[in-house]
C-alpha cells in the first residue's frame, strides 16, 4: 500500500512540474482569474444597481438576497467557465506522453496503470484547487461587504471542486485515446456540452425521459451547491461520474500498454 502511494505521489510531482515548466498552467490560471473576476464584478454591480433602485422606490425586491443576487449566478457562471478551461488542462495528460514517446518510458518503471491515472488526475485536481482560490477570494470580498448565508460559498466551492473533478476525469479518458492534444480537448469539450444540455433536451421529451435526462445533466446537480445546499445525491453523482471515467482511463491505458501502442 505504501509503495502504491509513493508511486502515485511521484506521478503527481512529475505532472505538477510539467504543468509549471510550460506556459499552459500559468496562462490558464491568469485568464481564468480575469474572466471569473469580471463575472463577479458584473454580478456585484448588478446587485448594487437593483438595491439602489429598490431603495429609491421603497419597494421590496425579490433579488435583494446576496445568495440569489450574487452567489448563485456567479458560481453557476464559474461552473460553465470551467467547461472551457479544464479541457486545456487535461488534454496533455496522456496525449503528450503518446506523442513524445514517453508513454513507454513511463511504464518502464514499476508503475501500475491505476497509479499513473490517479497520479495525473490528482495533479490536475490540485491545479483546479489553485484556480478556485480566486473564487474563494471573491467569497472573502462578499463576506466583507454583505452578509450571505453561512456556508453558501463553502457549498458552492465544494460543488465546483466536484463538477471540476468530473470534467477532469472525462478529459483524462479522452487524452488516453489520442496522441493529439487538440483532439483530446475538443472531444472533452463536446461530450461535456452534451451532458450539460441533457436537461434542456429533456424538455422536449416525455416526463419519464425528461427525468432520466435531467438526472444525467451535469449542471442540474450543481444547482443546489450554488444555493448553498449540499445534497448527498449530487455528491454521489459527481463522484460516480469521475470514478467511471477514471476506470475507463485505466482500461484504455492498460490496453495501449499491452499492445505497445
Amino acid at each position: 500500500m505504501s509503495g502504491a502511494i509513493t508511486r502515485t505521489l511521484a506521478i503527481v510531482r512529475r505532472e505538477l512540474g510539467s504543468y509549471f515548466h510550460s506556459p499552459v498552467a500559468c496562462a490558464v490560471l491568469a485568464v481564468f482569474l480575469v474572466v471569473s473576476g469580471y463575472f463577479f464584478y458584473s454580478w456585484v454591480g448588478y446587485y448594487s444597481l437593483v438595491s439602489a433602485q429598490a431603495l429609491q422606490k421603497q419597494l421590496p425586491d425579490p433579488h435583494l438576497n446576496v445568495v440569489e443576487g450574487i452567489v448563485r449566478p456567479f458560481l453557476s457562471n464559474v461552473a460553465v467557465i470551467l467547461l472551457f478551461f479544464l479541457p486545456m488542462l487535461s488534454m496533455r495528460l496522456f496525449a503528450e506522453e503518446l506523442k513524445t514517446g514517453t508513454f513507454e518510458l513511463l511504464f518502464s518503471y514499476p508503475v501500475r496503470d491505476a497509479e499513473a491515472v490517479l497520479g495525473k488526475f490528482l495533479a490536475a485536481l490540485l491545479l483546479l484547487a489553485l484556480l478556485l482560490t480566486g473564487v474563494a477570494a471573491c467569497a472573502v470580498v462578499t463576506a466583507a461587504v454583505a452578509t450571505p448565508e453561512p456556508g453558501a460559498f463553502g457549498a458552492g466551492l465544494f460543488g465546483l471542486l466536484l463538477i471540476g473533478s468530473a470534467f477532469l476525469a472525462l478529459g483524462i479518458f479522452a487524452s488516453s485515446l489520442t496522441a493529439n492534444q487538440i483532439v483530446a480537448a475538443v472531444v472533452t469539450f463536446g461530450v461535456l456540452v452534451v451532458f450539460l444540455l441533457l436537461e434542456w433536451v429533456g424538455q422536449f421529451a416525455g416526463p419519464r425521459t425528461a427525468g432520466v435526462l435531467g438526472h444525467l445533466s451535469l449542471m442540474q446537480h450543481f444547482g443546489d451547491f450554488a444555493k448553498g445546499v449540499v445534497d448527498a445525491k449530487d455528491v454521489v453523482y459527481y463522484l460516480g461520474f469521475a470514478a467511471f471515467f477514471l476506470f475507463a482511463s485505466v482500461r484504455a491505458v492498460g490496453w495501449r500498454r499491452e499492445r505497445g501502442l
